[in-house]
């Protein structure tokens, strides 16, 4: 009980991002790995198209970049996007040496090389892959690796509750410093503490605060939350992409249909199997994906349909088997065989492209803590994240954060017994029901009002919904002993607070925002920032 844990760096998450920084630094200190569920259940696991880097000869750097920053609706921060699309093939070949076996091809002279696909907003075929499952390919290569090395501990089944801080040492240095966090063994139901010399936030999005969403159900917003609650800025909260493209069907869960099926020349239909997307852009199904998931919004409200669908079945049976067979395979237990008839798809949540904000080394306003990957805020994306540039954004800044920490970590620093934890005026809840309903509630009005389509009303309506659920889970949190539930509804709710702010704040229509109240585009590019 109350138990201390000690490390050189912790490293909360357990994805791409959190594992490849694990390794760059696990030779030369030792690092705590925490994980909410069990190590493979995030959403790394689950991404399916690829990785972006510029491996063809008829491919640029230049052309990457240009491609990011048009998707990004103006609102990228161009000497990030340079410094990704730089820094893309050198990690790509670092995770192809811990053993990822993206899918090769022959040329015309019989020597292999990388099969490049295409997505949504990108003008040459870049995309790295391992047929319809990279992110599974990746994760379970760099877990292989992790478990592996002997100065990595890997914790299982353990939440994050707060970050731990200490006020500055001197009156030169004004930030304050991160030395560790609380966190909740969900194994033995009680809370426990460990001290680091440097920590780094690497939980992920917080798509779950929607009601439809593609992401495993970890995905709650908790290191932006923690993040915002130890005093870090945020910014952009408001462009929170949604694919387009998520399986329709009772038994499907949140699958995806990968964006590279449109790629390789999937059309998007409506029930009537009428195709529509060349009517809302000149790019159709390549469009980037807020205008496709808009354009399907659109048709099924216009038509009261529950879907729309996508086809590929134009394709060879042996195509789609070779390219597309976890989807093949999934489909076809759920009774539909896409080599002969359309998936029903609708929109889902998808990406948070806002987040905690960041320097180029991943240091956030906190002195000793860092954030990388989906829970960052870089100003790679800008107001709508490009297909297959997020894994892309882990490697990149988990590579340039590991640099960094290789620098300014002191080895020498003595260990700080961490305040204990004080739960001595709590008690077990019997209302876990009331957990439920409020979760079940905020991700219901959280889709209806802050979704795809949104009003100044409707937003109005959603803050005053989240101020009274913060009114009572403060409560709540006050009188009861932790638990999973109550420590991911605390953090949706916070996250979904600074989701409708920034969408207040912001007067026009760009990227994944979209209002009715202001559908013009603003002559000024600027970020929504927020400050506890």
């Amino acid at each position: 009980m109350n138990k201390q844990h000690n490390c050189d760096v912790l490293i909360i998450g357990s994805g791409a991002a959190g594992l490849t920084l694990a390794l760059h630094l696990a030779n030369n200190a030792d690092i705590i790995v925490l994980s909410k569920a069990l190590v493979n259940e995030g959403s790394t696991f689950y991404a399916q198209g690829g990785i972006a880097a510029v491996f063809d000869e008829n491919d640029s750097v230049a052309d990457h970049v240009s491609d990011t920053l048009i998707a990004g609706a103006g609102l990228c921060d161009q000497d990030i996007v340079q410094y990704t699309a730089e820094n893309a093939r050198v990690c790509l070949e670092w995770l192809i040496g811990q053993g990822v076996n993206f899918d090769q091809e022959e040329d015309d002279q019989g020597e292999l090389r990388y099969h490049l696909t295409r997505e949504g907003g990108h003008s040459h075929r870049r995309i790295l892959h391992s047929a319809d499952a990279t992110g599974q390919a990746i994760q379970t290569t760099l877990v292989d690796q992790v478990k592996n090395h002997p100065r990595i501990r890997i914790f299982e089944r353990y939440n994050a509750v707060d970050l731990v801080c200490e006020p500055p040492t001197d009156g030169n240095n004004q930030q304050k410093r991160c030395i560790g966090a609380y966190i909740w063994n969900r194994n033995n139901e009680c809370v426990e503490r460990i001290f680091a010399k440097k920590t780094i936030l690497a939980t992920g999005g917080a798509s779950k605060v929607y009601q439809y969403t593609s992401n495993p159900d970890v995905a709650s917003g908790d290191g932006i939350a923690m993040a915002w609650r130890a005093g870090c800025r945020v910014a952009n909260m408001e462009f929170n992409q949604f694919h387009p493209t998520c399986l329709f069907h009772p038994d499907a869960g949140n699958f995806l249909l990968t964006e590279a099926l449109r790629g390789e020349g999937a059309i998007l239909r409506r029930p009537d199997g009428s195709r529509f997307m060349p009517s809302f852009d000149e790019r159709a199904e390549l469009a980037p994906r807020d205008i496709v998931a808009r354009a399907i919004d659109f048709e099924m409200k216009r038509l009261g349909a529950d879907c729309m669908y996508l086809d590929i079945s134009h394709k060879s049976v042996d195509f789609i088997k070779q390219h597309f067979p976890n989807i093949y395979e999934k489909t076809q237990s759920l009774g539909i065989d896409i080599t002969k008839q359309p998936m029903p798809v609708v929109p889902a949540a998808h990406y948070t492209c806002g987040g905690v904000m960041i320097n180029k080394q991943g240091k956030t306003d906190i002195d000793s803590l860092y954030a990388i990957g989906e829970v960052a805020y870089t100003g790679l994306h800008g107001a709508n994240r490009m297909a297959s540039n997020s894994l892309l954004e882990c490697l990149v800044f988990a590579r340039a954060a590991a640099l960094d920490i290789e620098q300014k970590i002191d080895l020498q620093q003595s260990i700080v017994v961490l305040p204990a934890w004080d739960e001595s005026r709590v008690t077990n809840s019997d209302e876990e029901v009331v957990i439920q309903h409020n979760w079940h509630e905020l991700r219901l009005f959280m889709w209806d009002y802050v979704g795809i389509v949104r009003t100044t009303k409707r937003l109005e309506r959603a803050l005053h919904r989240v101020e009274l659920l913060q009114r009572e889970i403060d409560d709540y949190y006050q009188n009861f002993r932790v638990s999973n539930n109550l420590l991911e509804l605390r953090n949706l709710v916070q996250v979904a607070e600074l989701i409708i702010r920034c969408a207040m704040e912001r007067k026009e229509s760009r990227g994944l925002h979209y209002t009715l109240d202001y559908p013009e585009l603003s002559e000024a590019a600027t970020s929504t920032i927020l400050t506890p």
